[in-house]
């Protein structure tokens, strides 16, 4: 059973996406949003398209709740680097380098 949060369109739920927050009957995450919205610079909209089943705005919830739990977020962004760093030396011929496409 999803737990609400302070916003009430990111829910939590153990065992859905790692209990991470997350839109409210989606699996995507507010990391996933924050990521294409600070990190790779699209705007809402174009967060919109990719991700057609959310409104714009269920996207802007999302970055209401990393503003207002910026450490939480900012935590689980930097444990999924630390994971993918990790996986690519331990598996490194099963990584394609972006170089090589």
């Amino acid at each position: 059973m999803a737990t609400t949060t302070t916003h009430p369109l990111i829910v939590k739920t153990p065992g859905t996406c790692g209990g991470r927050p997350r839109i409210d009957g989606h699996r995507i995450r507010v990391q996933d949003v924050v990521g294409l919205y600070f990190i790779r610079g699209f705007s809402a909209e174009e967060i919109g398209k990719a991700f057609p089943s959310i409104t714009l705005t269920q996207i802007h919830a999302a970055l209401a709740y990393y503003h207002d739990n910026r450490d939480e977020i900012d935590k689980e962004l930097q444990e999924d680097e630390h994971f993918v760093e990790e996986f690519i030396r331990k598996n490194p011929q099963s990584v394609r380098r972006w170089e090589e496409i």
